[in-house]
C-alpha cells in the first residue's frame, strides 16, 4: 500500500564513490552487469539530445495532473541527487518545466526522471538540465492534492527506493538498488574492460562468428553454406 501525505526527511543514499563509478558507465552496460534488471520502460526518453544523469534518488509520488509534491521534494534534495517522480495513475500532463528545474538546480539536483509529462524543453536544453520523461506536453497542472516524498515508487515498471542509484542516457534509464551499487560498479567495469578487448579484435577484422565461437553451435542447428 502506498503512503500518501508523508515526507521522509532522512534517507540512506547509495555510497557516493559507487555512484561516481557508475556514472562513468552506460545504461546498457549497467543493465547487463546487474543481470538484466532495473531497466525502465523505453517510453521514458531524454527531452533533448545528449542528456545524461547519474545520482541518488529522491522519490516523489504525484497525483494525476498535480505537481504539488515536486515543489515539496525540492526541499529534500541534496547535491548530487536525482529526482524520480511516479504517478498514482497514468498521466502525461506537463508536471515539470524551467522554473522547477531552476529551483532543483539551486539545491544541487542533477536532473529528473518522471513517468509523466515535461514542458519548457527548449529552456531545459539551454540550461543543460537533464530530464527523462514519459511525454513532452504543454498542458499545465494544479497544486491541490498531496502525494508523498521519499517513499518507494514504481516508475515506468521499476521499483525505486529513496537513495537508489539512477543512471540515464540515450539508451534509457536503469535503477541500481543502493545496497548493490558497489558490486554493480565492479561488474560493469569488468564488462567494459572485456568489451574494450572485443572492440579491438573486431576493429582488426576478426569476425563475431569466431570471437564468440558461434560456428559449431550454428552447424549443430543445421546451418549450411552453399556455393
Amino acid at each position: 500500500m502506498q503512503e500518501l501525505g508523508v515526507v521522509h526527511t532522512r534517507i540512506e543514499r547509495a555510497d557516493p564513490g559507487a555512484v561516481a563509478r557508475l556514472s562513468e558507465l552506460g545504461v546498457a552496460t549497467v543493465h547487463e552487469a546487474m543481470g538484466r534488471l532495473g531497466l525502465m520502460r523505453p517510453y521514458v526518453r531524454p527531452v533533448y539530445p545528449g542528456a545524461r544523469l547519474c545520482g541518488a534518488a529522491v522519490t516523489v509520488l504525484l497525483q494525476p495532473g498535480d505537481n504539488w509534491m515536486l515543489h515539496v521534494a525540492v526541499e529534500q534534495v541534496q547535491p548530487g541527487d536525482v529526482v524520480v517522480a511516479a504517478c498514482t495513475a497514468e498521466c502525461e500532463d506537463g508536471f515539470f518545466g524551467e522554473l522547477l528545474a531552476t529551483s532543483l538546480r539551486a539545491r544541487g539536483a542533477l536532473g529528473l526522471v518522471i513517468d509523466g509529462g515535461c514542458r519548457d524543453v527548449g529552456e531545459l536544453e539551454r540550461m543543460d538540465f537533464p530530464v527523462f520523461s514519459r511525454a513532452v506536453h504543454a498542458k499545465g497542472t494544479v497544486k491541490a492534492t498531496p502525494g508523498s516524498v521519499n517513499v518507494p515508487v514504481v516508475c515506468a515498471n521499476v521499483l525505486v527506493n529513496p537513495g537508489d542509484v539512477v543512471l540515464a542516457d540515450g539508451d534509457g534509464v536503469v535503477v541500481v538498488p543502493a545496497e548493490k551499487a558497489a558490486e554493480t560498479a565492479d561488474a560493469g567495469e569488468l564488462r567494459e574492460a572485456k568489451e574494450g578487448d572485443k572492440r579491438r579484435r573486431l576493429a582488426a577484422g576478426e569476425l563475431g562468428l569466431d570471437l564468440y565461437d558461434m560456428r559449431d553451435d550454428l552447424r549443430s542447428r543445421g546451418l549450411r553454406y552453399v556455393g
